[in-house]
C-alpha cells in the first residue's frame, strides 16, 4: 500500500494527515479550476478539505483543538491516517472521529482497565490501527480509518499544557509540512494574559519577511493578543503554475507579559495561580562545577561537541564567577581541585585543559559526582562570600555507571547525602545509552532536573542552550508562602534558585470562605535579600471574569490540576512500595477526574473497533521511548511504542514467577523445578559458531535455536567462555521468524522483513505472535496457545573480561507447550522427578556435594550459585541450584552434542 499523500502540522509539536488510498483503479477526474484539480488529484481521489488549528492561551494555560476534514471523491473506499504529534509536556484530553455520519469519541480510563480490554497488543486489519512513538520533543499517535466512496471523515483532537517561560518568552512552535495544497488551511492563536502582553511576534521559516508581513496577521493590545495564518490555495503554491506547496518549515509564535508589578496572583472559582518572575534584580555570582564523562564511549562527535560547548560556556562566565572542571572515566580527575575565579588567565588555562583532555576507560559516575560535590561543599564551608553565591552542579554523561560504585540505589543515596539540599544538580544525558530514569530521579531528588542531549549535528548548541537557562541566577532559596488555614492543596512552592528569563508558577485550591484572608508572602536570598507580600485584587478579578468568563474559571482550575499531576508523577519516580502506590493512586484519580491522558491512563475510542472487536488505545509513552515508523504490510502487524509488556515493572497483566527456566552468560542453563521448589543448573562447553537447539515443539514446529560466540581475542588450544550471540525464533505454522542479535532484531529475515535496533521501544503482532521490544533491556515473544519467552540484552564495556555483547534467553510461560517439546530447555517444560541425598563436603570445602538420582541415573552434584537476569537484566539475582557436571550429562536426554543443529532456523 503506497503512501500517496501527507499533510503534517506541528504545534510545539507536529500533526500529519496522511491519505493512503487502497489499491484499485484510478479515480474519476474532478471538475473545477486547475488549482482545485491539482488538489483533488494529488492524493488519487482523497482530498484534505481543511486543516485548522485553534489555540487559546489563558494565563499560560494553552488549550489546543486540531480539526481536519478529508473527503474521498473516489468510487471506492479509501484509507486515511490521522497523524498527530504533541509536546511531551502536554496531555491529550479529547479525541473524536466522525466518518460516514458515525461519531467515535475518546474515553479516558485507567491504563490497566484499558489494556485488559485490549489484550492483543495492537489493532490490525482494515478498520483502524494505532502507532505510538516519541521524538525529541514530541509524542505521536496515528489512527487509520477507511472511509467509504464519496464520503468524508472529520478528526478532532484536543490537548492541553502549561506554557513555560524560557529565556524571557513563551514559545509556540508550529512545524508546517502539508506536502500538498489544502483548500482551507488555518492557524489561529488567541492569547489572554491578565498582566497585559508586552510583546508578540510570529515568523515562518518558509516565508520571506515580506511575505510573512503580508500573510501573518498579528496584533496585541492590553491583555489580548491574536495571530492568524490563513493562506489561500494560491498563496500556498510554490510557484504560480505549481501544484506543490511552499509550506514547509517552522511557524513560530513568541510572546511575553508585562512585569511592572511584583505580584501576579490570579484567583477564580476558589483556585489560584501565582506567577513569579521579578525583573531588574542584580545577577548573583555563581559557583559552578562541570562534571564531564570522558569514558571511551564518548569518542568521536560526542567529545568534539562537548568540548565545543564547554569552550563557549567558559567564555560566558563572568569575572565574579568561580568554577572548576571534573572529568571521570575509569578514574576521576579535577582540573584545579577547588573553585577558582573566572579571571582571564584562569579561563585561558581552562580552555587549554578542555582542548587537550583525552578519553579513558569506563564510567565512574559516582566518583565524578562526589568529587564535584566535594569541591562545592568545601568552598561553601571555607569563606562566607562563597556561601552567598548561587552554587550549581552540572553533570554530563553518555552511559551508565560501570566503574566504582555501580549500584544505582547506592549512588542516589551517596549523592543525596553529599549535597544535602545545598544546591541543585542538573543531569545532562547525552544520547540514548543513558539510564534516563536514574538520571531524572537523581536530579529531582537534588532540586534540579534532567535534560536529554540528542546525538545530532546541533548537540553543542543543545548543551549551550541548557546552560543559557541557568547562567544567570537572580535569587536563591525562593519560598512562596500562603496561609495554612486558607489553602487546601498546593503545588511546589519552594525553589532552590530563580534564573533570569524564567518563571516560577504555583497553583492551589483556596478553602471555602477563606478568600478574604488569602495572600502570598514571598521571600528569597538575593544580592540584597528579597521579600514581598501579594494580595488579591478582587475588583480586578471581577473585571477579568467579565472579560473571559467561564473560560478563565475553568483554565485556572485545570492549570492547578495539570501542575499537580505533573508533580505527583515526578514524585512517584522517587518512591517505592506503599508510598509510591499512594502517590500513584492520587495521580490516577486526578487524571481521571480531569480527563487527561497521562502515563497512568489510556484513551479508548468508543464504538471504533477492528474485526476482532478491539478498540484503539491511545497512551502517553515514557521518555525513553524512541521514534518509530510502521514497517512492512500493515495487515501483518502494527507497532505500539507504549504497550505494556509482560516484564514491565508497572504492568499488572502478567506476574512473573520468582525463578524461571533459562540460559545466560557462559552459557549457564538454569532449570526451575516448581514441584520441588528447587533449581538445577548445568553448563554447555562448545566452540564459537555452534548452534544449539533450546526449544523444539514437534507438534507445532515452534523452535528456538541459539548460536554461540566467543571472545574476539582467544588463546589457541585453551577453552574460553562462549555466549549466545544469535537467536532464531520460528513459528512455521504462521511463517513467523525472528532473528535476534545484540545489535538488531529482524522480523522474517528471509523475506526482507523490517529491522529494529535495541534502541527502539515497540510492540508488533504477526498473526499469533506478539513481540515487545523494551529499549536496551529485553524483548518478549508471546505465542497464542504456546509459550512466552524473554531475550535479555547484555552490553559489555571496554575493559571487561568479556569482549562482545551477548544475549540471555528465558522461558516465562510454557504450560501450553506440547508434552513432546524437547531441546536443552524444552525437555524440562513438564514435570520430572529426582531425589537428592548424601549431602557432604565436596572437593571445594566451601561447597556441598550430594548424590542425585534422576532418570534412573546416579550423579554427583554440587550446590552452587548462578545469576538469573530475567527480572533485572542489568544486575541479575542470585539463584541457588544443584549443579550437574560434564555438560549436564545424566540430566539431559542423550549427550549435549545431540542438540547441535545446522542453523538458527
Amino acid at each position: 500500500m503506497g503512501l500517496q499523500g501527507l499533510l503534517c502540522l506541528c504545534l510545539a509539536s507536529h500533526l500529519a494527515l496522511q491519505a493512503m488510498p487502497t489499491q484499485g483503479s484510478p479515480t474519476d477526474s474532478t471538475k473545477g479550476n486547475k488549482k482545485q484539480q491539482a488538489m483533488d488529484t494529488a492524493v488519487n481521489g482523497v482530498v484534505i478539505r481543511s486543516l485548522k488549528v485553534n489555540c487559546k492561551v489563558t494565563s499560560r494555560f494553552a488549550h489546543y483543538v486540531v480539526t481536519s476534514q478529508v473527503v474521498n471523491n473516489a468510487n471506492k473506499a479509501k484509507e486515511v491516517a490521522f497523524d498527530v504529534e504533541i509536546p511531551k509536556t502536554a496531555f491529550i484530553s479529547d479525541f473524536a472521529i466522525t466518518a460516514d455520519e458515525n461519531t467515535f469519541v475518546g474515553d479516558i480510563k485507567d491504563k490497566v482497565t484499558a489494556w485488559k480490554q485490549y489484550r492483543k497488543a495492537a489493532i490490525s486489519g482494515e478498520n483502524s490501527g494505532l502507532v505510538r512513538a516519541s521524538g525529541r520533543t514530541m509524542e505521536q499517535f496515528t489512527i487509520h480509518v477507511t472511509i467509504g466512496p464519496r464520503s468524508k471523515a472529520t478528526f478532532q483532537l484536543t490537548y492541553e499544557e502549561v506554557l513555560r517561560r524560557k529565556l524571557t518568552q513563551y514559545d509556540i512552535v508550529i512545524k508546517v509540512k502539508p506536502k500538498q495544497l489544502v483548500q482551507h488551511f488555518e492557524i489561529d492563536v488567541d492569547i489572554f494574559e491578565p498582566q497585559g502582553i508586552s510583546k508578540l511576534d510570529a515568523q515562518a521559516s518558509f516565508l520571506s519577511k515580506e511575505a510573512a508581513a503580508q500573510l501573518i496577521k498579528k496584533s496585541f493590545s492590553g491583555k489580548k493578543g491574536h495571530v492568524l495564518f490563513r493562506p489561500t490555495v494560491g498563496q500556498q503554491q510554490s510557484c504560480s503554475t505549481c501544484s506543490t506547496t511552499l509550506l514547509n518549515g517552522d511557524f513560530k509564535v513568541t510572546y511575553d507579559v508585562n512585569r511592572e508589578k511584583l505580584c501576579d496572583l490570579l484567583v477564580a472559582n476558589n483556585y489560584f495561580a501565582h506567577f513569579f518572575a521579578p525583573q531588574n534584580l542584580t545577577k548573583l555570582n555563581k559557583n559552578v562545577v562541570f562534571v564531564i564523562d570522558i569514558s571511551s564511549s564518548m569518542e568521536g562527535q560526542k567529545v568534539k561537541q562537548t568540548k565545543e560547548a564547554l569552550l563557549k560556556i567558559l567564555s560566558d562566565l563572568k569575572p565574579g564567577d568561580y568554577f572548576d572542571l571534573v572529568l571521570f572515566g575509569s578514574a576521576v580527575q579535577s582540573w584545579r581541585g577547588s573553585l577558582v575565579q573566572a579571571s582571564t588567565a584562569n579561563l585561558d588555562a581552562a580552555r587549554s585543559y578542555v582542548r587537550q583532555f583525552s578519553l579513558a576507560g569506563s564510567t565512574n559516575l559516582n566518583g565524578g559526582l562526589l568529587r564535584g560535590i566535594e569541591i562545592l561543599n568545601k568552598a561553601q564551608g571555607s569563606l562566607p562570600e562563597f556561601s552567598n553565591r548561587a552554587s550549581i552542579l552540572i553533570m554530563l554523561t553518555d552511559g551508565e555507571p560501570t566503574e566504582g560504585v555501580t549500584d544505582r540505589s547506592q549512588i542516589l543515596k551517596n549523592v543525596r547525602d553529599a549535597i544535602r539540599g545545598r544546591f541543585p544538580l542538573y543531569n545532562l544525558g547525552f544520547g540514548h545509552d543513558v539510564d534516563w530514569n536514574f538520571l531524572e530521579v537523581m536530579a529531582l531528588e537534588n532540586n534540579g532536573r534532567a535534560q536529554r542531549i540528542y546525538e545530532d549535528h546541533d548537540a553543542a548548541q543543545q548543551l549551550q542552550g541548557f546552560y543559557d537557562q541557568v547562567a544567570n541566577p537572580l535569587l536563591k532559596d525562593v519560598e512562596l508562602q500562603y496561609p495554612a488555614d486558607a489553602v487546601l492543596a498546593l503545588t511546589q512552592h519552594r525553589h532552590k534558585q530563580y534564573y533570569e528569563g524564567s518563571e516560577i508558577t504555583v497553583a492551589g485550591r483556596i478553602a471555602d470562605n477563606k478568600l478574604s484572608s488569602f495572600k502570598a508572602d514571598v521571600q528569597a536570598s538575593g544580592d540584597q535579600g528579597f521579600k514581598t507580600t501579594c494580595l488579591v485584587d478582587e475588583e480586578e478579578m471581577k473585571k477579568l471574569l467579565q472579560e473571559r468568563g467561564h473560560m478563565l474559571e475553568n483554565y485556572v482550575e485545570r492549570l492547578w490540576a495539570y501542575l499537580t499531576i505533573q508533580e505527583l508523577l515526578a514524585k512517584r519516580m522517587k518512591l517505592e512500595g506503599a508510598e509510591k502506590a499512594s502517590v500513584s493512586a492520587k495521580a490516577l484519580q486526578m487524571s481521571l477526574d480531569y480527563q487527561f491522558v497521562t502515563p497512568l491512563t489510556s484513551m479508548t475510542i468508543r464504538g471504533m473497533a477492528d474485526k476482532d472487536g478491539l478498540e484503539p488505545v491511545i497512551d502517553k509513552p515514557l521518555e525513553d521511548s524512541q521514534p518509530l515508523e510502521m514497517l512492512g504490510p500493515r495487515r501483518k502487524f502494527v507497532l505500539s511504542a507504549s504497550q505494556p509488556s509482560p516484564t514491565h515493572p508497572s504492568s499488572s497483566i502478567q506476574k512473573l514467577p520468582d525463578r524461571v527456566t533459562g540460559v545466560d552468560t557462559d552459557p549457564h542453563f538454569i532449570i526451575r523445578v516448581p514441584q520441588k521448589e528447587d533449581t538445577l543448573c548445568f553448563n554447555i562447553n562448545e566452540e564459537p559458531g555452534v548452534v544449539l537447539s533450546l526449544v523444539q515443539d514437534p507438534d507445532t514446529g515452534f523452535s528456538v535455536n541459539g548460536q554461540l560466540i566467543g571472545n574476539e581475542a582467544r588463546s589457541p588450544g585453551k577453552h574460553e567462555g562462549t555466549y549466545f550471540g544469535r537467536l532464531g525464533i520460528a513459528n512455521p505454522a504462521t511463517g513467523f521468524q525472528l532473528e535476534v542479535t545484540p545489535q538488531n532484531i529482524t522480523l522474517n529475515p528471509g523475506s526482507g522483513g523490517p529491522v529494529f535496533s535495541w534502541r527502539d521501544q515497540a510492540s508488533l503482532r504477526q498473526d499469533e505472535v506478539v513481540v515487545t521490544i523494551n529499549r536496551k533491556r529485553n524483548l518478549v515473544v508471546s505465542v497464542e496457545d504456546g509459550g512466552t519467552f524473554e531475550v535479555v540484552l547484555h552490553r559489555v564495556w571496554k575493559g571487561s573480561a568479556i569482549h562482545q555483547d551477548f544475549l540471555g534467553f528465558y522461558v516465562l510461560d510454557s504450560h501450553r507447550m506440547s508434552a513432546r517439546t524437547h531441546g536443552l530447555l524444552g525437555q524440562f517444560f513438564h514435570p520430572f522427578d529426582y531425589q537428592v541425598s548424601d549431602l557432604h563436603p565436596g572437593s571445594d570445602p566451601t561447597k556441598t556435594d550430594a548424590t542425585m538420582v534422576v532418570k534412573n541415573r546416579r550423579l554427583t552434584v554440587t550446590r552452587g550459585l548462578q545469576k538469573d537476569y530475567s527480572k533485572d537484566p542489568r544486575h541479575g539475582a542470585e539463584v541457588t541450584c544443584w549443579f550437574i557436571h560434564n555438560n549436564g550429562d545424566g540430566l539431559i536426554d542423550g549427550v549435549h552434542t545431540d542438540y547441535i543443529v545446522p542453523d538458527i532456523f
